[in-house]
């Protein structure tokens, strides 16, 4: 299934359960630096995008470019593998928590390195998916899903780029997947999984699965058990990285 597709399927409620995170922002926007136009690849619904800034927007599918708020920024239908821009076009292009879905992510960030001066990514370190119990101890069939997909590190070297930690605070209002590390029963709702890709992915099966797995150990204060560590942090690293070229 490509970007597009997947996108199309899980996108109808993608604008109520994926918001900005402030505080992921702020530190997005920092690495763009004094970028005053700035490409993002993969925009979505336009999360993320600086609101003081020149900003235009690349995204394939048809559901999530319709979903983006009145006054967002302009959207072309493209991919990132396959930018309709000159080189250099920009000061700085952005793309937050889509590199895992482009059919090619390293000619995908290398596009972004041709059309501009600065690129900056949110994405998750790939050797680091242990660090979230979610996937440690319900879903580690995930681990293989993206046993091909470029870890952190061999983007940042595709791009000779720099990698910072983004800490996902413990009430984070955007709903990707670590979003919840805190917040266990988010995940018995709906509405949450059907805005998080991984589940699709997966399928009806291994998902019905966790999520039974999941109550019971709710239930049975087994998941209180396994995380007491975590429980009381207001912050916490899982593997989710900036890499900033």
């Amino acid at each position: 299934m490509s970007r597009s597709q997947l996108y199309d399927t899980i996108g109808a409620t993608y604008a109520v359960t994926r918001r900005t995170e402030p505080r992921i922002a702020t530190q997005i926007w920092a690495a763009l630096g004094d970028a005053r136009t700035v490409l993002n690849v993969g925009a979505g619904t336009g999360n993320y995008e600086p609101p003081d800034r020149d900003v235009l927007a690349v995204e394939p599918s048809a559901v999530m470019r319709a979903q983006r708020p009145t006054g967002a920024a302009p959207c072309v239908a493209a991919s990132a593998e396959r930018l309709p821009f000159t080189d250099q076009s920009f000061d700085a292009a952005m793309a937050v928590a889509t590199v895992h879905h482009w059919p090619d992510p390293i000619a995908g960030l290398r596009e972004m390195q041709r059309v501009a001066r600065r690129v900056v990514v949110f994405t998750f370190d790939r050797d680091g998916l242990n660090k979230f119990w979610l996937i440690r101890d319900y879903i580690p069939e995930l681990a293989t899903l993206v046993a091909g997909h470029p870890s952190a590190t061999e983007q940042a070297e595709a791009l000779g780029a720099r990698i910072e930690p983004v800490p996902i605070p413990w009430d984070c209002v955007d709903g990707f997947p670590e979003a919840y590390w805190r917040r266990p029963e988010a995940f018995l709702d709906d509405n949450v999984r059907r805005g998080i890709s991984i589940w699709r992915r997966l399928g009806p099966d291994v998902e019905q699965r966790a999520v039974r797995q999941l109550r019971d150990d709710l239930d049975s204060g087994r998941w209180a058990e396994r995380n007491r560590a975590i429980t009381g942090l207001d912050a916490a690293d899982l593997g989710l990285r900036l890499v900033v070229a």
